[in-house]
């Protein structure tokens, strides 16, 4: 019987990554590279970009990378242009790219702050996926594209409500466009974590006045998690790109048109947080809520 790689068939197959230069998409480029896949990478991050490239480089594959913002629609479409003279065709696509800055109620936000979340979290993973088909036809054999969303676009989340519908748009067109290409075996399927420490989700978290998931003291990290993530840790960049390796692979043939979360635990538990030993609630004890309330 032939082993998991041999059942994952990646090795020799084409894939684009955008924003695949940092952080999680750096962890989803290497994890591609060193089961045999060639690359092409995008990031608007130039140093760490080249670093990916050349860590990719060192597996022994085909790749090359362009420095650019995704949310360019003019360069996003130029880069798969090259992927086209380069590569000829393509197998997988992972849109990577999103984000938001926590903490901003809706009302302090403009028209202008509306687009751009949308257009960085949903408008640009249309423009990659229609640009991606006709190479992922080219290869005659279908393909995987797999879109990142969020846990944030299955729960009500409260200063984040447009990048929250955003991601939501994002996870419906996956499933609409899965239905409808199905018949070409052309699978789409989303990922949606919640918190995993990264440089971006840091950084989103200092810009809302907050304090970064690297920076809190080990101590009130590990507890923080203990009540909130039922595995009791929140996944990392390698475990989504461990998911990533799965819907790119063989491996989930039969799976297209849904959302695989890899969040802990967080979307199941839906609040139930984990107070203490054996006591679980969505409501704080009492005497944590009178601390809370004095607080407000």
């Amino acid at each position: 019987m032939p082993g998991i790689a041999d059942r994952a068939d990646l090795k020799g197959r084409k894939a684009a990554v955008i924003g695949g230069g940092l952080g999680i998409g750096r962890a989803i480029s290497l994890a591609l590279a060193q089961c045999g896949v060639d690359l092409a990478i995008s990031d608007r991050a130039a140093d760490e970009l080249s670093e990916t490239l050349a860590a990719a480089k060192a597996c022994s594959v085909t790749a090359f990378a362009r420095h650019f913002d995704a949310l360019d629609v003019a360069a996003l479409g130029r880069f798969y242009d090259e992927i086209a003279t380069q590569f000829g065709s393509l197998d997988i696509v992972v849109n990577v790219v999103g984000g938001c800055d926590f903490g901003m109620a809706f009302d302090d936000t403009s028209p202008d702050d509306w687009a751009h979340d949308i257009h960085r979290n949903f408008g640009y993973v249309i423009h990659s996926t229609k640009a991606a088909l006709p190479l992922i036809r080219k290869s005659g054999r279908g393909g995987s594209i797999i879109n990142f969303t969020t846990i944030e676009a299955h729960r009500g989340a409260a200063t984040i409500s447009v990048y929250a519908g955003a991601k939501a748009a994002t996870t419906n067109f996956s499933r609409a466009l899965a239905n409808e290409l199905g018949h070409e075996r052309i699978r789409i399927n989303t990922i949606a974590p919640d918190m995993t420490p990264s440089r971006g989700n840091d950084e989103s978290t200092h810009r809302a006045g907050g304090m970064a998931m690297g920076d809190t003291p080990p101590d009130m990290l590990a507890k923080s998690v203990t009540m909130a993530v039922p595995l009791g840790v929140p996944p990392s960049p390698d475990d989504l790109a461990n998911a990533v390796l799965f819907l790119a692979s063989d491996l989930s043939a039969g799976v297209t048109g849904t959302v695989l979360h890899v969040d802990g635990g967080t979307f199941a538990s839906s609040g139930f947080l984990r107070w203490a030993p054996g006591l679980f609630s969505p409501l704080p004890p009492p005497q944590v809520a009178q601390v809370l309330v004095g607080n407000d």
